[in-house]
């Protein structure tokens, strides 16, 4: 269409794909926690790393600067926090594999946390998010242990996962919103 004085409409581009836009898991997973906190859904913290400071100093501003430290014991999973009064436990990874998620990615101390949440019935699950695929999905931590004590393989095969698993599909607001799939679930 041409407008009066020779100005011409541009063009809007009607595919344009609005996926991964530069945010990855991590960044999705503690928005969407946030919308949950802020809107009073469920309470679920991004744990931190225990470390132990060896040096510090203080800058000019008279703040503190760790110089040296290093991590005092491993992690155990990710998140953890409460929603309709039960504990839920999950670690997040990222994988650039199409054939399936790498079982080298989960340590042997964090499968024990894994085991040791299920023994006292909290709720626990992987999300696996596939970058190639541009695909989330949300793996009970009991499925993932049925198939790593079962199925002698080095990684956990994207069938399987997409079989058991569920696939997350992107919002908005709740980026990454797993708690509408635990809520399917029938664990609560």
């Amino acid at each position: 269409m041409n407008y009066p004085n020779g100005i011409k409409k541009k063009t809007i581009e009607k595919n344009v794909i609005y996926k991964n836009r530069g945010m990855n898991l991590e960044s999705d997973l503690n928005l969407t926690n946030s919308y949950y906190i802020e809107n009073n859904i469920a309470f679920i913290y991004k744990k931190p790393t225990p470390i132990k400071v060896v040096k510090a100093s203080y800058n000019e501003s008279g703040n503190r600067v760790i110089k040296e430290a290093y991590y005092s014991e491993p992690s155990t999973t990710d998140y953890n926090g409460i929603y309709k009064g039960h504990y839920i436990d999950f670690e997040a990874k990222e994988t650039k594999n199409i054939k399936g998620f790498p079982i080298s990615n989960i340590h042997p101390h964090q499968i024990k946390h894994l085991r040791n949440i299920l023994s006292q019935n909290g709720i626990c699950f992987l999300i696996i998010r596939f970058t190639n695929l541009e695909e989330t999905y949300l793996l009970k931590a009991i499925d993932f242990l049925n198939y790593i004590d079962n199925i002698k393989k080095s990684y956990v095969s994207i069938e399987y996962i997409k079989e058991k698993g569920y696939l997350i599909k992107e919002k908005l607001l709740k980026r990454i919103d797993y708690l509408e799939i635990i809520d399917n679930m029938e664990v609560l």
